[in-house]
């Protein structure tokens, strides 16, 4: 197993292939939750901002 985790909405194809880039391959639950504009990942707030949006 590459990775896996705990979701409170279910992923697109595209969060999957983002998130495959974020967690290593160790074979190591994660807790991912979205809210609106931010994610917690493992308890740390991450905010989602386009790559166009940053200064």
């Amino acid at each position: 197993m590459r990775w896996g985790a705990l979701m409170n909405k279910p992923p697109t194809s595209s969060r999957v292939d983002e998130m495959n880039k974020i967690f290593p391959s160790n074979g190591k639950w994660h807790t991912v939750f979205e809210e609106g504009d931010q994610m917690h990942i493992d308890g740390k707030r991450v905010w989602k901002k386009d790559a166009s949006s940053w200064t």
